[in-house]
């Protein structure tokens, strides 16, 4: 949770300093290539290869053989991710001419969002370590510091913003340069963070390679069709911001906005389970209880749409607010809070499919079952880009977010089918129940929101900061009131779970 609310801040920052301008424009583009490799390795293909095949070498050989293949994956990584770093800024002209070539008729920005892509992309090796290091610790049952570790990369963002972009044009290089360099101290402070976890547990590093060692092997199989395998998302958010530079300035931007509001209740309820439930999934399918994987896994879908439900109506319905609370002020102008309130929209239509991606694309890769996610990402990939090239002529922009959310819902189907078969059966009963239950207290609490946001607007006018959070504080105040006691009403209790987890009385580990 402070990972991601620091993302927020984070995102105020730049829209404070920056906008939705032609320089923030050149910034998403140049670290879209970098990022997407983050999103894969951080919190995919690393979960889905390496940590079942470091939880068996624990089980197996003990934690020396265990950290032996952290070390080869850890210096495999780096020499692929430090090879294609050399290449791509070699050929970084070519490279975003290809991607954002619509930007040569705007004067200095895709010489810009050339220069911005050599600075960043350095960001590929670091974030390699900082994946293997989350690895390790995650099949070590340590969550809580590989999940703050990305913190370290929004408290450098926004500390060398503050302090160097107004210094920036005195040094003779353009404000959007701090922003830059603050995402490479970002990618520093998430491997410093986790290296003394690591140390505590006995990792020590080593600079070896043998590619002929059976578990490294293994790990490359499965993080290649990992990578594929939970792409979707990512390529699919990648393929827009392609799409998006040929809508204008601010379109790029404006999605980028969009998705990070969305990416909140993803990060907090969506990947925190997954991330809890891979390790645990994982031990079963290596002792062959399908039973206990079929269990967990019906565990974490109900918490995750028990969560998740409620925060996709609240997008829905508190969107401009929650953009205009965020976001509006100094360079960000209510122009971009329309046009960002409107791609979140669409972007919330996703969310749950993003979320039951995230959880069930792993099982299949404990079970060693990585080409079914495989075809199916490629599929989603195939079908997000065939919505957007035609919601994109009908809706702009926003059809650019309403075209990923659809392909990740269809993702997600597909996913869940495939993997009731393999473990025979999802405990359909229980978990539709249970949505059932979530959607009748979902919409009270939509219903709720709607007109506790309208009355505030008549009983606290104006545009001021304190105005602003009094309305939205009142009316996701109102709207939670009503989900609680809804879902008591109801017997919703993973509701109450994640109640009481939020309320302390849950036990974590770190």
């Amino acid at each position: 949770m402070t990972s991601r609310l620091l993302g927020v801040v984070r995102e105020q920052a730049l829209a404070f300093f920056f906008g939705a301008g032609d320089a923030m424009d050149a910034y998403n583009v140049a670290f879209r290539i970098p990022n997407l490799v983050r999103d894969l390795f951080a919190e995919g293909a690393m979960s889905a290869a390496f940590v079942p095949a470091f939880t068996r070498e624990l089980r197996q050989g003990g934690r020396a053989r265990a950290f032996r293949l952290g070390n080869l994956v850890l210096n495999t990584l780096l020499v692929t991710t430090l090879t294609i770093v050399v290449l791509a800024i070699v050929f970084a002209d070519p490279l975003v001419r290809l991607l954002a070539g619509d930007y040569a008729g705007v004067p200095g920005k895709l010489a810009l969002t050339v220069r911005l892509t050599s600075l960043l992309l350095p960001f590929l090796a670091m974030v390699a370590v900082a994946a293997a290091c989350m690895g390790m610790l995650n099949a070590l049952h340590h969550f809580f510091i590989p999940s703050l570790s990305p913190a370290m990369f929004n408290v450098a963002t926004i500390l060398t913003v503050v302090t160097l972009v107004p210094v920036m044009p005195a040094l003779g290089q353009p404000p959007i340069m701090a922003l830059a360099l603050g995402a490479l101290l970002g990618g520093v402070g998430q491997i410093a963070l986790q290296w003394p976890a690591l140390r505590r547990e006995g990792f020590r590093y080593r600079p070896m390679l043998d590619f002929r060692d059976a578990g490294l092997r293994r790990v490359l199989l499965l993080m290649g069709p990992g990578a594929i395998g939970l792409a979707a998302t990512q390529v699919n958010v990648f393929v827009n911001t392609v799409l998006a530079t040929g809508e204008g300035t601010g379109a790029v931007s404006w999605l980028n906005y969009a998705f990070r509001i969305m990416y909140l209740p993803i990060g907090l309820f969506g990947l925190s389970v997954a991330t809890a439930a891979v390790p645990v999934v994982s031990g079963h399918a290596a002792a062959g209880d399908r039973r206990a994987v079929r269990e967990t896994l019906a565990d974490s879908l109900s918490l995750m749409l028990a969560l998740n439900v409620p925060a996709t109506c609240g997008l829905l319905v508190l969107a401009t607010p929650i953009v205009q609370l965020l976001f509006e002020r100094a360079a960000f102008t209510a122009v971009d809070t329309a046009a960002t309130a409107a791609a979140l929209r669409c972007y919330a239509v996703g969310l749950l499919g993003y979320s039951i991606v995230r959880i069930a694309s792993p099982v299949f890769y404990a079970m060693d079952r990585s080409r079914v996610p495989v075809a199916v990402s490629a599929g989603a990939v195939l079908l997000n880009v065939g919505l957007n090239l035609v919601l994109v002529e009908i809706m702009g922009f926003r059809g650019l977010a309403l075209g990923t959310s659809l392909a990740a819902v269809a993702n997600a189907g597909m996913l869940l089918a495939l993997l009731g078969r393999e473990i025979e059966g999802l405990e359909a009963r229980r978990v539709g129940a249970s949505l059932l239950r979530v959607t009748a207290a979902t919409v009270l609490m939509g219903v709720t929101a709607y007109a506790a946001c309208a009355a505030a607007g008549a009983w606290l006018p104006g545009q001021g900061l304190v105005v602003q959070v009094l309305r939205l504080g009142a009316s996701i105040g109102a709207a939670l009131a009503v989900l609680a006691a809804a879902a008591r009403l109801l017997r919703v209790a993973e509701l109450a779970d994640a109640f009481a987890l939020v309320a302390g009385r849950g036990r974590s580990r770190s």
